[in-house]
């Protein structure tokens, strides 16, 4: 009888023992998970914020509402001065914007001209007057030489009307083509005249087609489709220049040799 009691007791301590180990082990197990979610979100939080993507579509549109053509002006003007923030994206959502009637499309044209043109005369003068000495530095921190940073400022300089003027299409010249054009000293009358040509193309092109297709298909989709294009017009950029670039090596090859 004792023995029965005793077996009994002990299957009771056992089966408590093992209802406790499993509660601990579930508790153990989702503060961990917690934790690791957490850590996650801080991993992706700073992710968004190294790629310049901590400003959504959503955010960027809530902000040309509250402050109008100051956000579009300010956004289109700091990507142009050499800030790689997504002003491609602003001016889609003030065409957008424009097509639905909650601003103007005239004027989010003029201020996207006008932001733009003025970046990019801001991005000029700072290349000219120190921009190359940033160059060389970033080069460094990088490890890129000087004589392949001389070798893209002379690439540059061969190209500096087109890169200007088409580069606004292409989203990391429409950055870095003002800054560039002032570190090869480019005239400034030429470099005026393809940055105001090159800021009114891609303005007219960019808000109108925002303004007609934004009316058809959602805001996120304009987005992701102009992000597409850009893509394929940076890989057609780079097999062009890869072009020219084997085309005048070849030349100089038959040069050597006569």
């Amino acid at each position: 009888m004792n023995s029965q009691k005793q077996s009994k007791k002990g299957d009771l301590m056992t089966e408590h023992f093992s209802i406790n180990a499993l509660q601990n082990f579930a508790i153990d197990s989702w503060d961990r998970s917690r934790k690791d979610r957490a850590r996650q979100v801080n991993f992706c939080k700073v992710g968004r914020l190294m790629s310049i993507e901590f400003l959504s579509v959503d955010d960027i549109q809530e902000i040309a509402r509250q402050y109008g053509y100051w956000a579009v002006f300010i956004g289109i003007a700091l990507e142009n001065t050499g800030v790689p923030i997504p002003g491609e994206t602003i001016t889609i959502v003030g065409g957008f914007l424009a097509g639905s009637g909650e601003l103007n499309y005239w004027l989010v044209l003029f201020t996207v001209i006008v932001g733009a043109a003025f970046g990019d005369n801001c991005g000029y003068w700072i290349g000219r007057w120190g921009g190359w000495q940033f160059l060389l530095k970033a080069g460094q921190l990088f490890k890129i030489s000087e004589h392949r940073l001389e070798e893209a400022r002379k690439q540059f300089s061969n190209n500096a009307p087109r890169a200007v003027f088409f580069g606004r299409f292409v989203a990391l010249l429409r950055v870095f083509a003002g800054p560039m054009a002032g570190i090869v000293k480019m005239p400034y009358a030429q470099f005026l005249l393809c940055n105001f040509g090159g800021a009114t193309l891609w303005a007219t092109v960019t808000v109108t087609l925002s303004f007609f297709l934004g009316r058809l298909m959602p805001i996120e989709q304009l987005v992701s489709l102009a992000a597409k294009f850009g893509v394929v017009v940076l890989i057609v950029v780079v097999i062009a220049i890869a072009a020219l670039a084997w085309v005048e090596f070849s030349k100089s090859k038959v040069e050597v040799k006569d």
